[in-house]
């Protein structure tokens, strides 16, 4: 059965079983089954993510299809957090504690999650940047006979594309602001060197956010207060409070690591999620997985530990290479080998082609998605103030 029948079958039995109760005070092993499913759920989403079934492939983890996948699996399980939470319920729970404060605290994180979602979104667009310069650079060195000219035409795209792909983690952020002006009066007047026009670009593209924005900072701020719930609260409505945040927090990591985004320095690799909690165990080890190759990325630099994007620039620099050795004519030898770089290029190319427009869609419905239901828990807070609010 699929992610979207387990869903499917999920919700329809929550919407039948609390229709037929007036009230769920009184129905607490009914609560603590629907707990026990949704964490079942995550877990098994998860699981399918760190190692994909066979009859459903996702790429490598964080290649582009398995960051899709993932919004597939946050999107999945924030529909069943929310029947879970909100679907047939006195809104009067809601606001009772620890809920008054988990709540609010939970809301906040979405604000966060919000602006990553944004963040992420302008990444992509630099990610689509890089691939037209490599395309630039396959379409040159296609041709045959392979002369200076094309030679040259590939490497200054190449060039381009390692510059830009490096700029995010090799300067401090000090000096971001002088340079991003100075790149954008370059770019308006008189006309800058390639490289300084690959930086400028680049920083056109990926700066969306606010000057003093970081996307370390607000990952940090969403972890803290993150703490699992304990005793009575661990089999009441805390619990999937606790799950979804971690969810959030979680995925909204994954996506920072992925997608260039502003300022991911001090970005952190360790999560406040207990290892003996079931649903969390494959999440866990996701985390530990990707927070093993970001480590790398920080001490090398690069522009995101993407599997398309490390493929294309581990293929870049190998041209550049060959290009700055070039002689024509070229033996046929190194032709050959060339010509199969060029080959896994343009096929690199092709794949974010048909997957990066899509993957921004699914940001921007993941965004308005979580906008919807923060609006919808806002609408229960205040319907349970109301309700519990004294009579004068």
């Amino acid at each position: 059965m699929g992610a979207t029948d387990n869903q499917g079958s999920f919700l329809n039995r929550i919407s039948i079983r609390r229709n037929q109760v007036v009230s769920m005070d009184g129905n607490h092993e009914q609560e603590l089954e629907d707990l026990e499913h949704f964490q079942k759920d995550v877990a098994d989403r998860f699981s399918d993510l760190l190692s994909p079934p066979e009859d459903c492939p996702s790429g490598p983890i964080l290649s582009i299809a398995w960051v899709r996948k993932l919004l597939d699996v946050f999107l999945c399980c924030e529909a069943e957090f929310k029947a879970v939470l909100l679907m047939g319920r006195d809104p009067s729970q809601i606001t009772k504690a620890p809920l008054d404060r988990l709540v609010p605290e939970f809301l906040d994180r979405v604000v966060k999650a919000l602006d990553i979602c944004n963040a992420v979104s302008h990444g992509i667009e630099s990610v689509r940047h890089f691939q037209k310069l490599a395309e630039i650079a396959v379409s040159a060195l296609e041709q045959r006979p392979l002369g200076d000219g094309q030679v040259r035409r590939a490497k200054r795209a190449l060039h381009s594309l390692v510059t830009a792909m490096a700029v995010e983690d090799k300067e401090g952020g000090a000096n971001k602001a002088t340079e991003r002006s100075w790149s954008f009066g370059r770019r308006q007047g008189v006309a800058a060197p390639s490289k300084d026009r690959a930086v400028g670009h680049f920083r056109a593209l990926s700066w969306g956010m606010s000057k003093g924005w970081s996307a370390a900072k607000q990952i940090q701020a969403m972890s803290s207060n993150l703490v699992a719930p304990k005793g009575n609260e661990a089999s009441g409505l805390a619990q999937p409070v606790y799950i979804m945040s971690a969810i959030m927090l979680s995925v909204m990591w994954m996506l920072v690591t992925a997608i260039p985004c502003q300022e991911r320095t001090g970005l952190i690799t360790h999560f406040p999620v207990p290892r003996n909690l079931s649903w969390a165990q494959s999440m866990i080890s996701l985390q530990e997985k990707i927070a093993e190759e970001w480590k790398k990325k920080e001490k090398k630099g690069s522009a995101g530990l993407l599997e398309e994007m490390q493929r294309m620039e581990k293929l870049g620099q190998s041209l550049i290479e060959f290009a700055d050795s070039f002689q024509f004519p070229a033996e046929a030898e190194k032709l050959e080998e060339v010509a199969a770089q060029v080959a896994e290029l343009a096929e690199n190319c092709r794949r974010m082609e048909e997957g990066l427009v899509p993957l921004q869609l699914q940001i921007r419905e993941l965004f308005h998605r979580v906008v919807r239901s923060r609006t919808e828990v806002l609408e229960v807070l205040d319907q349970g103030g109301k309700h519990s609010a004294p009579i004068m």
